[in-house]
């Protein structure tokens, strides 16, 4: 029986397969010359100089809680993430489960200066190209949905691009999955499959993560993903070592996402 998680990817493979062909890469290249072109930020950097590390998400639904903000527009809430204080922005580019789109991320280039992640279910390199070409500065890689050589092949792929990778797992097992491609390590809170969330995966997993890290003699920045909605659990998790904080629902599912961040930040800094 498949769950949600394989109904996505599903879903991803046949959506993949059109956009190739109705945008071949040779033409996918011309037009995002100007974006391949362009100097990309560094996530990484931004998270290691920030006092909150967080990584504000703009997504207007999840398949878990439905819609969230769906008539939210980028110009209205991204500016201010950045003014508020985020480190970086994640920006949902699915359409049919998270309604997001290309536009959402690319008029977001244009909007901010902060570094931008391309968060979808990528399983083609071809996305890595539409990422490039839409402004990204980093992408995000599942380690569910990915092999070990798929992994380490897109991660390279994007390094090729210039892009940064945030690799993310949900189970100690994924680890194995970790590669000299990848620059932030991510844990997700919140189960793929069944959509369920539980904060303390972070600091069950945090041990594993920083010995396997060193095993490899690959340090990646350290991010929690997903359920994050109260300030002392932030704190908890940075005291335990992690940089990066991936938040979403909490701020979309406010009337005003951008003040809604910069409250939560200024509490977490106070």
């Amino acid at each position: 029986m498949k769950d949600i998680l394989d109904t996505i990817v599903d879903r991803k493979r046949s959506e993949v397969a059109v956009q190739k062909q109705a945008v071949p890469l040779d033409l996918l290249l011309s037009m995002g010359a100007a974006q391949f072109a362009r100097p990309v930020r560094s996530m990484r950097k931004a998270l290691e100089l920030s006092a909150s590390g967080i990584i504000a998400e703009f997504k207007r639904k999840s398949p878990s809680k439905g819609w969230l903000h769906p008539e939210a527009k980028v110009e209205d809430i991204v500016p201010l993430y950045e003014s508020g204080g985020a480190a970086a922005c994640s920006v949902l580019t699915d359409s049919d489960f998270f309604g997001g789109s290309f536009d959402d991320l690319q008029h977001a280039r244009t909007l901010v200066r902060m570094p931008l992640l391309r968060k979808d279910f990528i399983i083609d390199e071809y996305q890595l190209f539409q990422a490039r070409a839409m402004g990204a500065d980093a992408v995000l890689l599942i380690a569910s949905i990915l092999t070990h050589d798929e992994c380490r092949q897109l991660a390279e792929t994007a390094h090729t691009l210039h892009m940064e990778v945030l690799l993310e797992i949900h189970h100690e097992a994924e680890l194995s999955h970790l590669n000299p491609y990848v620059d932030m390590l991510g844990v997700n809170n919140r189960h793929l499959g069944t959509f369920s969330t539980a904060v303390d995966n972070s600091f069950r997993l945090i041990e594993q993560m920083q010995l396997r890290t060193k095993e490899a003699g690959n340090t990646p920045l350290l991010v929690s993903e997903s359920g994050l909605s109260d300030v002392e659990t932030v704190r908890q998790l940075r005291e335990a070592g992690f940089r990066g904080f991936l938040i979403g629902e909490t701020f979309m599912k406010t009337e005003h996402p951008g003040e809604t961040l910069r409250l939560f930040i200024k509490q977490l800094e106070g």
